[in-house]
């Protein structure tokens, strides 16, 4: 799934996983329970937060990768984040929640979390912008476009039309 930072990844990448009878993988908990784990990643992982930064690419592959591959089926929120990251990852869809700036940024400050304020919330925008959105033209032959600015419901149901479970092999 793609879309911006508040872009819903999380709430309908939950929902479509129900719905369509596969895991929901997250990379942010895939990253926090590697820290909880105290595993070689995620004390890495732990040393890039406590530096303020963001787990580099190759971290990230290294820990989200192994729990891919073991799954037939998936929906896959907040990774690939980046070209590099999804280099030979091929996808039957990829889901892109298109929401305007200004909504995103409304969403993220109603949060009221420690970290979202205008001024982080602009840097991790100019970050999705730079790193993210090529990814929508990578996909570009498998990609959903969903107006991501409705109700969550409404989200949800249109992406319930649009993907359908596999058949069973």
């Amino acid at each position: 799934m793609l879309a911006p930072p508040g872009g819903g990844k999380g709430t309908q990448g939950v929902r479509l996983a129900r719905e369509l009878g596969v895991r929901h993988v997250s990379s942010g908990d895939v990253l926090r329970q590697e820290v909880a784990d105290d595993t070689e990643i995620g004390r890495e992982v732990k040393a890039h937060m406590a530096a303020g930064r963001l787990a580099p690419d190759e971290l990230v592959t290294r820990a989200v990768r192994p729990v891919i591959e073991q799954l037939d089926g998936y929906i896959l929120d907040g990774y690939p984040r980046t070209p590099s990251q999804a280099e030979g990852l091929d996808f039957d869809a990829v889901v892109y929640l298109n929401v305007p700036e200004d909504e995103v940024m409304r969403r993220l400050l109603a949060r009221g979390r420690a970290d979202d304020k205008a001024d982080v919330i602009q840097e991790r925008l100019r970050e999705y912008d730079r790193d993210t959105e090529p990814l929508i033209d990578h996909y570009r032959d498998v990609l959903v476009e969903v107006d991501g600015d409705r109700d969550a419901d409404a989200i949800a149901a249109d992406l319930k039309a649009r993907l359908r479970p596999r058949p069973p092999t």
